[in-house]
């Protein structure tokens, strides 16, 4: 009020009226004088006012009569202009409420009469509206004077007057109840009535009332008699009325003010006795109506139902409902059934989506919804209201499936279709929208081909409606398709929401009050009889009283949502309508077990665990459960079941996953479809939070999860969770990769599932694993007689759910591992049994290592409950549970090992108990077992049980099953050595107590006490038993255990030998090594030739070892080594043991008869073996002892004696000097023979010599099996000699030498295959020795320095090794021949491309460079040797020219240049030597046939027959001639100047041989452009001249050679003389073109030989030169003098070299002067 009562407000109040009032003067002046007077007089009125009240506001209101008046005359003007300033200065009074109640009397009658005249209409509607809100002063029959005057306007022909007139309507109407509150308000304190008022109470009369609920009353009554067509009682003055109309205002009043009806008895008997009658009435057209029945027969018509009221009817309804429900309970009834009635198929499209938004407004209010049960539900003889409502929306689900939605009556159906575009059919047939267009799916239902969309209409659990909505619609509207489905679908979810949360907060809160005590801190122990004691018995009441309503609520409506939710389901193709669908089926699920409804929780999770699985998926527990609860026919429309899955429906359905179902006999696949698996989570998320209320339901949740985990291919892991896996069988299960990522998750949850087992209480997890075992007894059943994969979820959840209820697990121990050891592991299916096995073990392990309280050391019976049936799986046969048993056996080993104690027999017996035929797995595990005794545990175990666990580690050893374990339990067995040897005082003493008091007992039995190895003490016998337990592993059949058993057995002997008592060695080499030596020969030389193609499994064989005999050999090479190695470094101990001659024979045997096994490794490693014993040096060398003779490396003999009592030092050792100190000398020494010694080393060389001659001598007949040695073996066997020659050399005599030639030859002479030939041979061209070659000169190298150092009878050897390096020098031309074997050339084997298949190619080999080496050898030798009387008498120089012939007569033919090379600088530097010595003894005729031979070698080198290579470069030609110059040089300075001591048919022979040489001209061969340079000048010279020399000296022997040189001189110029002139001829004819090259050659040749014809005869004495032969020289000049014409440069200056000499005989001539003339 301030704003309008402050004194600013007042003034400016009386300003504006007295201006109003002057401009109505203005106005009315000339028209209407009475008014313009009443104007001023209403000034003056004002002002008096004015002036003398304090409270003006009061005053005026007072007076407001007289103010009013003249605006009222105004207005009577009807002149616009005045009314409307009338108006405005009225309504201007009215807002600062200075009207009082006779002045707004006179204005409404003012108004009315405008009304009537219709001016002003507005301006009207605007002044009462504002009359009636400032105040109150207008009531009774002014304020229904003034509705009426609105609704008289509401009726106009203006539509906005219309308009606004309803809109005024509604304002007053609100304004006059909210009067009545206001004014109840004001009067509460005084009136303390009851404020509920009975519904059937008497009618009060109206004069109770106060005066505004009066009008109130009167309004209400009369709106009332006007919607039903009867005249008002108040409201006088009504002209028309419609019904849309006051049902809207009634609805508005019964919304906005039901507090009015429910106070006032008066307004509540108004209700029941008028509104709900009247409604009632207004709806008989609607129940009456049936679509389509206009059509039919009877004839009289029925009204049809409109839809305007209709729908106002039902918002009334609503109201009434929700608001009077407690009033109107009978009433409400009949409006309920009416409501559930129009859902009805019949009805009209419209009516139906109404009645539904109707009833949605219902679902969303559960305490309404709980009322409505208690009322109608839970009474007797009434109508199951609630139960209705869910069945109608069910059945109204149902229809719009079954009969094809249509928008109205069939006449305005094509209208309707228009407007929508012709969605409604297009899609029906498909359930896609686009079918080839991959358009995106719109949200639906699908059932049976009628396609429904899904429309989002609501926010989830609002009633927002649409059509209830449509108030300004008289058309029914065409409703879209799927609009009724998605509200009814709405109506559904919101009523299952509602339900839920509220029964579900109600029950939390019950709970909570009874468990206030234990959340306050008592253990979750407690048991619940205490928590019930706590809570009160009034409570206990209405708990009894709510949980009634709650059970009759659920029992109520469990079906028919279920047959809703179901089919749903079944059509559903939107995800998250599924999901939502789900999400109610899992809620009513979950809210049923908490109230313990058995048969509806199961039905609920029935109906999940179907949408998971395929259609018509054959599970047996779903079907029969709950088939009699689902189908009953209440709930199916026109008798067709609602659980009846169609096929049809599925094909809208994205298929993720397919798979093979469950079954004993499975057909095909089937498949998941992305509904299937969102079901599938949906039962996982039910049974992971709701798991505590599942009760025997378990049974069905499980068996579903099982076929769906199955069909998805999940299998499980360790610890039992699910995993995904491959199919093991039939076509493997497909996922999309939608799917795939969602496998995890669902894994996951599956295992949270179980791990939230833990929470359970003791009888739910009871009913857990009943549930899991009598699954696990099904998938059993179905796994019988079929060798398919079995179900193993049960079994892998039982685990999961053992695992995680460890803190409990006495409860559920028995039942748990009775039903996997009886059941599961005795299954034949080995899957099943694998998993029963796994499953139990992991308990087991899971049980022992649990931290338990108390812990097991202190609860035997929990710990013997735990371990009882890891014993009991000893009682079943299958190998692989006996495998999880020794698995877990292991891990137990690994965790609690150290606790054993006592019972390490125990356990290594069943390590040991497991059979060859057990096979390799388990073998394997049990080894495990023993690895990890023998690595961990030897220590803490007692000494007796050692010898145990050797012979378990070798019977291991003996297993074929498993190679790597008969290897690794070498290892073990080398481990077990290596701790004997460290802890082996502590063991010797252990072992020695136990043997005395064993002895003891046996000799107070009187029994001989027996045990292996008996003498030896007990220590050496654990030795001897492991050596023996090794050599049984050394002839094992497969190859790498002999292999690793061999190496073990000698590094264990080698290593801790030294710890046996000595006389116990005896054993180890008779009962140990030469036993094994025996076995492992016979085995060898019997083995199988034939290939093994592989090593089992897909191991490739190297082609070494691809045959058992070569497989053998390694054995037999590793025994015979190792045995070697060991007489080679004990043999300080085993010589003194009596027989070790005998065992040396033995041993030397063993040695040949392997080196001449016809396998190239077994022979080459006994030559291997053989040099080692040949090593041996003796320990000791005592060279102070006199008695010794000075023979070099006699081995000196070892002082022993008698072992003492002594404990031995267990230190390793192998220095000599400790060694002997371990034997203290008691008695006197004894020295061993030394002849003894030699006899050994004779013994070798037999052996020696046997296996050489044996190995080379070449085979009578040869084919591709021929065996031939290899190189490395003889190469072996030849540098084995050296070494024993050093021992046997005082008795090695000529004899043996012979015998050694022969061997050295044949072995030189055995070739190579072409195969192995790349990697032993040099290449070709280079000259390198094989290392066999390098070998054999060694040898002899070694023999000729002993002879050089020996005695003079030992000279006698020099020839015969002469004649040995002689033959192998001869090899460079004539490679040697290997019996009948045909060899090729080396550079002609094919071993570049390897044949396969083609017999070995036998190559000869490069024998050039070790023929060159021996000649090397030769010539030194021969330095050495010359003069010795062996040397001389035995022709030995003969014998070296005779050998050096060959290479030098082939020359150039040779094999090798460089042989022949050589072969001329060895002839000179032997020549140089022997000469001297030839000469000297010429007398004695030693030499006299080595001449001959000598000049035949001279001859055959300088005149060769073989022409050289075509390649030779002028360099190389240089070098050659100068090597022939050397010869010739050779010849003049060592032969001819001696000639009276040299045979003289020898210096004829070489006079001749000069003389060819100056005139051996040219050679056709060669290319021209060398000819002038192969004319070998230098040579020809050098014979010129040393013809020349020894021709013209005084010392001629015989008139003969003069001749002989003069003959030669005059043949050569006379040559000369010819070509020149011939070349004269012919370069004067032929002109410009040039002569042939070798003509031009020729010609230069003579002029060069004139040359040096001329040089020499000058070099010469010149009486030794004959006159004519001068003469003829100078003969040439002309002829040379005529050939300086010719065009050829090189003639020219050959010429101008001959010409250039003949100066020398240019003297001034004999003086002759005649006639003054000289």
């Amino acid at each position: 009020m301030s704003g309008t009562s402050s004194p600013e407000a007042v003034k400016k109040l009386l300003e504006n009226m007295q201006s109003d009032l002057r401009a109505l003067s203005l106005e009315c002046k000339k028209k209407f004088p009475p008014v313009k007077e009443a104007a001023e007089s209403g000034i003056i009125k004002v002002k008096t006012i004015a002036a003398r009240n304090t409270e003006i506001l009061a005053a005026l209101k007072e007076n407001s009569s007289e103010v009013v008046q003249p605006f009222l005359m105004g207005c009577g003007t009807k002149e616009p202009k005045i009314t409307q300033l009338c108006l405005a200065a009225i309504q201007r009074l009215m807002s600062h409420e200075v009207v009082s109640e006779t002045a707004a009397g006179n204005i409404i009658n003012m108004l009315w009469q405008l009304m009537e005249n219709s001016l002003e209409e507005l301006k009207l509607l605007q002044t009462v509206l504002v009359l009636l809100t400032t105040n109150t002063v207008v009531h009774d029959e002014a304020l229904s004077k003034a509705i009426v005057l609105c609704f008289r306007l509401h009726f106009t022909k203006d539509n906005i007057t219309n308009n606004t007139a309803a809109a005024t309507v509604r304002q007053v109407v609100t304004v006059v109840f909210e009067r009545m509150v206001a004014e109840d308000e004001r009067h509460r304190d005084i009136m303390e009535q009851p404020v509920l008022v009975q519904g059937n109470s008497n009618r009060r009369s109206v004069s109770t009332l106060k005066p505004c609920a009066k009008d109130a009353y009167m309004l209400f009554q009369d709106l009332c008699q006007l919607v039903n067509a009867d005249a008002p009682y108040w409201l006088v003055g009504m002209t028309e009325m419609t019904r849309t109309f006051g049902l809207e205002l009634l609805e508005s009043v019964l919304n906005d003010f039901p507090q009015v009806f429910l106070q006032h008895q008066e307004f509540s008997f108004l209700l029941k006795e008028r509104v709900c009658p009247l409604v009632i009435k207004l709806f008989s057209p609607n129940i009456k109506f049936r679509q389509g029945s206009s059509t039919s027969s009877s004839p009289a018509p029925v009204e049809k139902p409109y839809f305007p009221i209709c729908m106002r009817l039902l918002r009334v309804v609503s109201v009434l409902i929700k608001q009077f429900y407690s009033l109107l309970v009978t009433e409400c009834e009949i409006f309920l059934s009416l409501l559930v009635k129009f859902l009805d198929a019949d009805k009209p499209q419209w009516l139906r989506a109404v009645a539904v938004e109707s009833i949605h407004r219902f679902c969303v209010q559960p305490q309404l919804l709980r009322s409505f049960c208690q009322s109608y539900d839970m009474k007797q003889h009434s109508t199951k209201v609630f139960r209705d409502i869910v069945n109608a929306l069910g059945s109204f689900i149902q229809s719009l499936f079954l009969v094809p939605p249509t928008g109205n009556p069939a006449t305005s159906n094509q209208a309707g279709n228009n407007n929508l575009g012709g969605s409604v059919s297009a899609p029906a047939n498909s359930g896609m929208v686009g079918i080839g267009g991959g358009v995106t799916l719109l949200p639906a239902f699908e059932y049976r081909g009628t396609w429904i969309p899904i429309l989002t209409i609501t926010v989830q659990g609002s009633a927002k409606a649409t059509y209830l909505e449509m108030l300004d619609k008289v058309e029914p509207p065409t409703i879209p398709e799927g609009y009724a489905m998605s509200v009814a679908f709405h109506c559904l979810l919101d009523l299952v929401r509602g339900i839920t949360s509220m029964i579900e907060g109600e029950l939390g809160e019950v709970e909570t009050e009874c468990q206030t005590t234990t959340e306050e801190g008592s253990s979750p122990t407690q048991s619940t009889e205490q928590q019930d004691l706590q809570s009160t018995s009034d409570q206990m009441d209405k708990e009894i009283v709510s949980r009634a309503v709650w059970e009759e609520m659920v029992n109520a409506c469990w079906c028919g949502l279920l047959a809703a939710l179901s089919l749903l389901l079944d059509a559903s193709t939107d995800e998250a309508a599924t999901e939502n669908i789900l999400k109610a089926e899992l809620t009513m699920a979950a809210l049923c077990g908490r109230l313990g409804l058995v048969t509806s929780r199961d039905a609920f999770i029935t109906a999940i665990c179907k949408g998971s699985l395929p259609p018509h998926y054959a599970l047996t527990v779903l079907n029969t459960t709950t088939a009699a609860t689902l189908s009953s026919k209440s709930y199916s429309v026109q008798g067709q079941s609602v659980m009846m899955i169609s096929p049809s429906s599925e094909s809208h359905q994205q298929v993720v996953a397919v798979g093979q179902p469950l079954a004993v006999q499975p057909q095909g696949t089937v498949m998941l479809t992305s509904k299937n698996i969102q079901c599938m989570r949906t039962l996982l998320n039910l049974a992971h939070c709701h798991g505590a209320v599942l009760g025997t339901s378990w049974q069905l949740v499980l068996a579903t999860l099982q076929h769906l985990v199955w069909i998805l291919g999940l299998k499980p892991s360790s610890g039992g969770a699910l995993k995904p896996g491959r199919a093991v069988e039939g076509p493997s299960t497909v996922l999309t990769t939608a799917v795939m990522t969602d496998l995890p998750v669902i894994s996951n949850i599956l295992s949270r599932l179980f791990e939230s087992s833990q929470y359970l209480d003791d009888v739910s997890l009871h009913h857990l694993i009943n549930a899991l075992c009598s699954l696990s007894l099904e998938a059993m059943d179905m796994a019988y007689g079929n060798n398919k994969e079995p179900s193993l979820f049960a079994v892998a959840k039982l685990l999961e759910t053992g695992l995680v209820n460890m803190h409990r697990i006495e409860i559920l121990w028995r039942p748990l591992t009775g039903h996997l050891l009886e059941k599961v592991c005795q299954h034949p299916n080995s899957r099943m049994r694998e998993w029963g096995a796994e499953a139990l073990t992991s308990l087991i392990k899971a049980g022992l290592t649990f931290n338990h309280d108390p812990p097991l050391s202190q609860n035997q019976r929990l710990q013997l409950l735990l371990l009882n049936p890891l014993k009991e799986m000893s009682n079943i046969n299958h190998p692989d549970i006996r495998l999880k048993q020794l698995e877990c056996v292991l891990q137990i080993l690994q965790s609690q090992g150290d606790s054993l104690g006592p019972g390490w027999p125990l356990v290594l017996g069943v390590m040991g108990a497991i059979r060859n035929d057990q096979g390799e797995s388990l073998i394997r595990t049990a080894f495990q077992c023993l690895q990890l005794v023998v690595t961990d545990f030897l220590p803490t175990m007692p000494c007796t049980c050692l010898q145990i666990v050797v012979d378990v580690a070798g019977s291991f050893g003996l297993h074929n099953q498993e190679l790597n374990i008969s290897l690794t339990s070498i290892g073990l067995l080398w481990n077990i050595s290596d701790y004997f040897f460290q802890r082996g005082e502590t063991i010797e003493k252990e072992l020695n107590k136990e043997e005395a008091a064993q002895q003891k007992q046996a000799e107070e039995k009187g029994v001989v006490l027996n045990r292996p190895f008996h003498p030896a003490p007990p220590f050496d016998c654990l030795w001897l038993c492991l050596y023996a337990k090794l050599g049984e592993l050394c002839v094992d059949p497969r190859p790498a255990v002999r292999k690793s058993a061999g190496q073990t057995l000698f590094s264990t002997i080698g290593a801790h030998g030294t710890l046996l008592q000595h006389s116990t060695w005896h054993t180890v080499i008779w009962k140990v090594l030469f036993h094994l030596l025996d076995r492992v020969r016979e085995s060898s030389t019997t083995a199988d030739k034939e290939k093994i193609e592989s090593g089992g499994g897909n191991i490739l064989i190297h082609h070494s070892r691809d045959t058992a005999e070569k497989q053998w050999a390694e054995t037999w090479v590793l025994t015979l080594a190792g045995v070697a190695r060991i007489f080679n470094t004990r043999r300080y101990l085993l010589q003194p043991l009596g027989d070790f001659s005998r065992a040396w024979d033995v041993l030397l045997d063993h040695i040949q008869s392997a080196a001449l096994s016809k396998n190239n490794e077994v022979s080459l490693a006994a030559l291997k073996s053989f040099q080692e014993i040949l090593q041996i040096v003796s320990p000791v060398r005592d060279s102070d002892k006199p008695e010794t003779p000075p023979v070099v490396n006699v081995p000196v003999p070892v002082l022993i004696g008698p072992i003492s009592g002594m404990s031995r030092p267990f230190v390793r050792t192998d220095s000599i000097g400790e060694k002997l100190g371990r034997y203290s000398s008691s008695e006197p020494p004894i020295v061993t023979d030394e002849l003894e010694d030699l006899n050994l080393w004779w013994a070798a060389w037999n052996t020696w010599y046997r296996i050489g001659s044996e190995s080379t001598k070449p085979p009578i007949t040869f084919d591709k099996l021929t065996f031939i040695p290899s190189q490395p073996f003889l190469t072996a066997l030849i540098q084995i000699f050296p070494a024993l020659y050093q021992h046997i050399k005082t008795g090695f005599n000529m004899d043996d030498l012979q015998k050694l030639g022969v061997i050295l030859h044949s072995a030189i002479s055995v070739p190579i295959s072409s195969d192995a030939s790349p990697f032993i041979l040099p290449s070709y061209t280079e000259a390198v020795l094989t290392s066999l070659q390098e070998a054999v000169l060694t040898a002899l190298d070694v023999l000729q320095k002993a002879i050089c150092v020996g005695p003079e009878n030992m000279q006698i050897m020099y020839p015969a090794i002469f004649d040995q390096l002689l033959a192998f020098v001869e090899f460079s031309c004539k490679p040697p021949q290997y019996g009948q074997l045909e060899t090729k050339h080396i550079a002609n084997a094919k071993y570049n491309q390897i044949q396969l298949f083609a017999p070995a190619e036998w190559v000869a080999l490069n024998y050039v460079p070790f023929a060159e080496r021996s000649l090397e050898v030769v010539v030194d030798l021969y330095q050495k040797t010359a003069c010795h009387k062996a040397v001389v008498n035995e022709k030995v120089l003969q014998n070296i020219i005779k050998t050096l012939r060959v290479p030098l007569s082939l020359k150039y033919s040779c094999p090798s240049e460089s042989t022949w090379k050589l072969a001329v600088s060895s002839l000179l530097r032997v020549l140089s030597i022997g000469l001297p010595v030839a000469r000297q003894h010429a007398s004695s005729g030693k030499f006299d046939s080595m001449w001959p031979e000598l000049a035949n070698t001279f001859e055959d080198f300088l005149f060769t027959k073989s022409i050289p290579p075509d390649n030779l470069s002028i360099q190389e030609f240089q070098r050659n001639e100068n090597i022939d110059v050397e010869v010739v040089q050779l010849i003049s300075n060592e032969i001819l100047p001696y000639a009276n001591f040299i045979p003289k048919e020898f210096v004829g022979q070489i006079m001749t041989m000069l003389n060819k040489g100056s005139i051996h001209s040219q050679s056709s061969s060669f290319t021209e452009a060398e000819i002038d340079i192969r004319l070998r000048e230098e040579f020809s010279k050098m014979c010129f001249e040393t013809l020349l020399q020894f021709s013209f000296s005084n010392k001629v022997t015989t008139p003969q050679e003069g001749y002989i040189s003069r003959m030669a001189l005059s043949v050569l110029l006379k040559r000369s003389q010819d070509v020149l002139h011939r070349y004269i001829e012919d370069e004067r004819l032929s002109g410009k073109c040039p002569l042939p090259r070798q003509q031009v050659t020729e010609i230069i040749f003579v002029l060069k030989a004139v040359s040096t014809l001329i040089d020499s005869l000058k070099k010469t004495q010149p009486e030794n030169v004959d006159g004519n032969t001068w003469a003829q020289v100078i003969a040439l000049y002309p002829t040379l003098v005529e050939c300086i014409t010719c065009s050829s440069s090189e003639v020219c200056s050959a010429l101008k070299e001959a010409l250039v000499p003949f100066k020398d005989f240019m003297q001034p001539p004999a003086s002759r002067v005649q006639n003054g003339e000289s």
